[in-house]
């Protein structure tokens, strides 16, 4: 029995040269020329259903048997594996997807990769030094999911290319129609952590260059060629702007609800009538139309649909809201129901900065409705609601209508808090 580290702790250890930190990161094992019976001899815990894996009983990590896999079906799902003591380590690292996370190295050195003798069967440290993101084999194309996966590479590691062969390979897929047999979990969970990734947009590019895009998001695919009024947009094309509000989320360390808000904010734009472009009224409604769909496809978690629903159809309202008097702004903030979740509206703030920011020539210019929009919530926020009910209830008692009344008073209450800080803002600017 032979034990390897393989895989992305490998790559990782090689590309930070610190590999008694990198080597510990998601540590994945292949075991060689051993059976489940001498593996649960040795008091590992078997775990998996498609295919032998097991638990170290000290450390929990998973160990799982050398294998071979045989594509039997379209999708994700359409597989059969092969495990037998006869497997070699080559015969399994050729099953992986890219070459940067096909290599090994013997258990015993685990933590000392860049010293170790690496098992590099397909040129992964050669790809590495490259910055090429590469296909093992061509048994690739029989997996859709590698399509997303190595779309999700190109956004972490936004200095590697992606080989001309392997986007080849990729379009080919895409064109025999593998990527619509992928599951709506599958795609939710690469998606999700690619925009989490280190240049979000890197993944979009990917998605778009080998087709995938408007397969799997044709709302969004369909936003670059659209044109946007220069004085607004100094880039012109919707899906350029897309890019860069996906990169100014990265770039403030936004969570994925924001970043998935960011991604969708705009998608009403891919279906304004051509004759009043570069123009996009209404668009906001739109957007939260397609938004609407592209959830109920892909199976987006409430958190982050309910916020990029609100930031779909707002943004443009608190892009303007410097304009806007007290009674205008509590509207607003009722719309984005910040009184009730003011730490969401916190997120819709954040995502609204980002697409300002997002903008060729602005990615350093400050976004003021941030902190005034928040300030004038804080303000609204401070009268007390139960002092005000009790006052009406006292006024009125008894009366058929006393929640309309109280609904009223606060909402006077409340605009009246925020014109002293509107006031202070004015003297301020």
């Amino acid at each position: 029995m032979d034990i390897y580290l393989v895989g992305g702790a490998v790559r990782d250890a090689l590309l930070a040269r610190d590999t008694d930190r990198a080597a510990h990161v998601d540590r994945d094992w292949v075991v060689v020329g051993a059976t489940p019976e001498a593996m649960a001899a040795q008091g590992f815990l078997p775990v998996g259903k498609d295919f032998p894996v097991f638990l170290h009983p000290q450390t929990r990590e998973e160990y799982a048997l050398a294998r071979t896999e045989r594509k039997t079906a379209p999708g994700y799902h359409g597989f059969a594996f092969h495990t037998d003591p006869g497997v070699t380590l080559e015969d399994d690292l050729a099953r992986r997807d890219l070459t940067i996370n096909a290599m090994a190295v013997a258990q015993r050195d685990a933590d000392r990769v860049s010293a170790a003798e690496l098992v590099d069967p397909y040129g992964g440290l050669r790809d590495l030094q490259a910055r090429v993101l590469r296909h093992v084999t061509g048994a690739f194309a029989e997996d859709p999911v590698r399509i997303l996966r190595l779309a999700r590479f190109a956004a972490r590691f936004p200095d590697f290319s992606v080989a001309p062969e392997t986007l080849d390979l990729m379009r080919a897929m895409v064109e025999d129609g593998e990527v619509d047999h992928l599951v709506p979990e599958r795609v939710w969970q690469e998606l999700s952590r690619g925009l989490m990734e280190q240049r979000p947009s890197r993944m979009l590019e990917v998605l778009r260059d080998c087709g995938a895009l408007a397969r799997l998001l044709p709302e969004v695919d369909r936003l670059w060629g659209v044109p946007q009024r220069a004085d607004y947009h100094p880039e012109v094309d919707t899906g350029v702007h897309l890019l860069m509000v996906l990169d100014m989320s990265a770039r403030l360390g936004a969570g994925l609800p924001v970043r998935f808000a960011c991604l969708c904010h705009d998608l009403g734009k891919g279906t304004t009538p051509a004759d009043v472009l570069p123009r996009h009224i209404g668009h906001e409604e739109r957007s939260a139309r397609l938004l609407k769909g592209l959830c109920e496809r892909w199976r987006v978690p409430r958190e982050c649909r309910e916020l990029a629903d609100v930031v779909a159809r707002e943004h443009g309202n608190i892009h303007r809201s410097p304009g806007l008097n007290a009674t205008a702004v509590l509207r607003l903030l009722e719309r984005c129901d910040a009184l009730r979740r003011p730490q969401r509206f916190d997120e819709v703030l954040q995502a609204c900065e980002c697409d300002a920011r997002g903008r060729q020539g602005c990615q350093e210019q400050p976004y003021p409705q941030r902190t005034r929009l928040r300030a004038l919530l804080d303000a609204a926020l401070s009268v007390d609601s139960g002092e005000v009910a009790h006052r009406v209830a006292q006024a009125h008692p008894g009366a058929s209508d006393l929640g309309a009344r109280i609904a009223h008073a606060l909402h006077d209450a409340r605009c009246r808090a925020m014109v002293p800080a509107l006031q202070t803002m004015a003297d301020a600017g």
